[in-house]
């Protein structure tokens, strides 16, 4: 399979977002955030979907000059207006706001109103590493979901994100949507005319199913738990949306949908804790891999060879893409084929 280099892949980024109009320091945020998803295997939110972000961009619902801004803030708060900027702008702000906020007072909280699609939200949960800290993202999305005892969707499955640093050990990191499943999983059932399984979706009585004919026009998508999805899907979108005074369920546009120039209303929060403030540093990554190293040696199931912890697999094949590159499905290859006409670039230049 072929490879493509990160900086290659990255390379590409900036120059299509600049052709969009995004300057270069916006362009370049937006390229790292997308390429180191693809590199640790988050194809769904990657580079695939930079096609959409332009798409978007050139029908009014992103704005590529707009700049977040400080609007209120505390010692250890604030709160950003993303003015419709590109998602991942606002949300390394957001982040990297929080960072500083908790090196003065341990704890640093910021929300986001006004934002985009954010891609991956373990990206900016990770960026607190770098600095010792534990970090938490979340964002709302437009309703793709039903509460539990509903019939239409009313809640998005709102992504939520930690990671925590460790010693010799790989960082702990979890990103999850909060449906039973990815909807690209859905999708592409969907697409190969076979049934999904129960527990993923509803159909249009609100029951669970397993056709995915007429979904997503017809039926929802089930919070992964149940109850227990739901809750924190809830959570997300009182911390995210309520709190930020961004758009809330029904008021999230949705971003994959008809290309309108009303930008998403999408909300964010970032949680960063530096963690040294409650104990020396090497303390506490002694004692993170001490308790993955426990894990990891407890018995393991029959069949099984290895327990893994969360984003153990993504750190892994981050290391084989930064050494050989990165080996891209064949869905990514199209849409950047595409993109790279689009933007006169040669898209054969990527492998070599």
């Amino acid at each position: 399979m072929k490879r493509i280099s990160p900086e290659k892949l990255r390379a590409l980024c900036i120059h299509a977002l600049q052709e969009a109009g995004l300057d270069q320091k916006d362009a370049g945020t937006v390229a790292e955030v997308l390429v180191t998803t693809d590199m640790w295997g988050t194809f769904s939110h990657g580079t695939n979907h930079l096609r959409n972000y332009i798409k978007k961009i050139r029908a009014g619902g992103i704005d590529p000059k707009a700049h977040p801004e400080i609007i209120l803030q505390g010692q250890a708060w604030a709160l950003i207006d993303g003015h419709a900027a590109m998602g991942m702008v606002s949300g390394c702000k957001g982040m990297e706001l929080a960072i500083e906020k908790a090196k003065a007072d341990g704890l640093g909280m910021t929300a986001v109103r006004n934002s985009n699609h954010f891609g991956a939200a373990g990206y900016y949960a990770n960026m607190a590493i770098n600095h010792d800290m534990i970090g938490v993202a979340m964002s709302n999305t437009d309703p793709n979901m039903v509460a539990p005892g509903g019939r239409k969707s009313i809640i998005g499955n709102n992504p939520l994100a930690y990671a925590a640093p460790a010693g010799r050990e790989y960082p702990v990191f979890l990103d999850i949507a909060l449906s039973a499943t990815a909807s690209t999983k859905i999708f592409a059932a969907k697409a190969k005319g076979n049934t999904v399984p129960e527990g993923w979706i509803t159909n249009g009585d609100g029951l669970p199913a397993t056709d995915a004919t007429h979904w997503p026009d017809i039926g929802s998508m089930l919070p992964v738990g149940g109850h227990k999805g739901y809750g924190l899907a809830l959570l997300v979108e009182v911390l995210a949306g309520v709190m930020s005074g961004s758009g809330v369920t029904r008021e999230v546009k949705g971003w994959l949908g008809p290309l309108i120039a009303e930008p998403p209303g999408t909300g964010h929060t970032f949680i960063a804790i530096d963690v040294g403030k409650f104990m020396p540093i090497a303390d506490f990554k002694r004692r993170m891999d001490e308790m993955i190293r426990d894990i990891k040696k407890s018995p393991k199931a029959k069949g099984s060879d290895r327990i893994w912890l969360p984003g153990e697999i993504e750190w892994e094949r981050r290391k084989v893409a930064l050494e050989d590159g990165i080996a891209l499905p064949e869905i990514v290859l199209n849409s950047l084929a595409k993109l790279s006409n689009e933007v006169g670039r040669n898209f054969q230049d990527l492998f070599q």
